[in-house]
């Protein structure tokens, strides 16, 4: 038999850089892959697939190693690492860009906002553009414009068979279907093809702080104030180790116009503080690389919340009770707008119909603490899961197959079996919150 020779920079545990290169975002992750494939070429890529099977060897896919359960660091497996393919190319009168597969948010942002064009993208600049968008992508554009999988125009695909295939609307629409919020299940995304945007180089970060004690009307305000508020307002709340109940929004455009929108803020009350910042889109899209930055131990619980009354603010605002000091950090994130434009049946991600995203969220540094604070996350959002319709798949953790049903609901997850078995009957690619194939 003929073996595939691996290209790009091939790592091993005794060489120089190894160590780095296995590191991700969450530093409970500390397992050690047989070989670790530097991708510079989409040849690389099918190379390294086709020697991992060859070899039997587990398959990891790293962009940014923002997956909370390092799902691209395989022990003793082949981790795929496609950070030097992190080019991006803007045309900008046809408003559209290609991005390699290892490309970081950040890349995305600064070359797009030359030209005072973006796409929807995360929230944090360091995670990866492929993560995101296979998973869905929610960013503070999606009211206004969509989810980041929305705006996709085509994909380039490795595929468990180390064939490389576009798919779009007209080219293997299946495929297009499902990795518009399906993960990555289906192939490994060399490039994409985004449909960009004029959304200027301007935003606004409103956020008034309560005392605890007003958590309840507080937040009941702010939610009413959600069901008005325009598409360029993304409304946020949030409680942290202060106590303090935070509510507010992030204004994408004129900051003159999302100025008008705090006036109907001094209903809720008198905040202990207050903070109406204007700044440039880039300094909106790294304002929490710093909370977001490596070398924590984390773990979070997430859900799609389709309802918000009283009894929840009242469980949010809580964070679980117990011990203050291992309570985890709870936000909340307004969809509808644009998300909601897209119809259910268009693409692989589901719960279009949220009306907040619920993330708890913990972060610590000594090992000792990590039962305590994995324990205090589950009980912060488990009162909250009575409102909830579903989950956000890029935020599931250690849930399983379970987790994976609530994400996609049974009729789109066996459509998403059926596709599995189509390009993946191996189960090749099942690092990740797994679809398996259609039996």
């Amino acid at each position: 038999m003929t073996t595939t020779p691996l290209t790009g920079q091939v790592l091993s545990p005794t060489d120089l850089g190894y160590d780095d290169a296995r590191s991700v975002w969450n530093a409970m992750v500390d397992r050690r892959p047989r070989l670790i494939v530097r991708c510079g070429t989409v040849a690389d890529v099918v190379n390294a697939v086709r020697y991992a099977r060859e070899h039997d060897l587990e398959i990891g896919v790293r962009c940014g190693g923002h997956s909370v359960l390092g799902l691209s660091v395989p022990a003793d497996g082949l981790m795929i690492d496609l950070t030097p393919l992190g080019g991006v190319t803007v045309d900008p009168a046809a408003r559209t860009a290609r991005v390699q597969g290892g490309a970081l948010l950040g890349a995305l942002d600064r070359a797009t906002q030359r030209h005072g064009l973006a796409t929807t993208a995360g929230n944090v600049s360091h995670t990866g553009v492929g993560g995101l968008t296979l998973g869905g992508g929610m960013g503070w554009l999606a009211r206004q414009h969509g989810l980041t999988c929305d705006n996709v125009l085509s994909y380039e695909v490795v595929t468990a068979d180390g064939e490389v295939v576009t798919a779009s609307r007209t080219e293997h629409p299946e495929l297009f279907w499902g990795l518009r919020g399906g993960g990555g299940n289906f192939g490994i995304v060399t490039s994409f093809e985004f449909r960009l945007h004029e959304v200027g180089t301007r935003a606004l970060l409103v956020n008034y702080s309560f005392d605890p004690a007003d958590a309840v009307p507080v937040l009941e305000g702010w939610r009413d104030l959600n069901a008005t508020a325009p598409r360029q307002a993304t409304f946020t709340a949030g409680v942290g180790s202060s106590g303090l109940v935070d509510v507010g929004f992030v204004w994408v455009g004129d900051p003159a116009a999302g100025r008008r929108l705090t006036a109907d803020f001094a209903a809720l009350g008198r905040p202990r503080q207050e903070t109406v910042r204007e700044l440039s889109y880039l300094e909106l899209q790294t304002m929490e690389d710093s909370t977001g930055g490596h070398h924590f131990r984390r773990y979070w619980k997430g859900l799609y919340l389709d309802r918000f009354p009283a009894e929840a603010a009242e469980a949010f605002a809580a964070r679980g009770g117990g011990d203050p000091a291992l309570r985890p950090a709870m936000s909340l994130q307004a969809y509808g707008g644009a998300i909601q434009d897209v119809p259910e049946s268009e693409a692989a991600y589901a719960q279009r119909g949220t009306l907040f995203e619920l993330v708890a969220a913990a972060r610590w540094t000594d090992p000792a603490e990590d039962a305590d604070r994995m324990a205090a996350a589950r009980a912060a959002a488990g009162p909250l899961d009575a409102y909830s319709c579903g989950v956000y798949v890029n935020v599931l953790s250690d849930e399983g197959a379970a987790g994976v049903r609530r994400a996609f609901g049974a009729e789109k997850l066996a459509r998403l079996a059926a596709l599995k078995r189509t390009y993946d009957p191996a189960n090749v690619f099942h690092l990740n919150q797994n679809i398996a194939p259609a039996s």
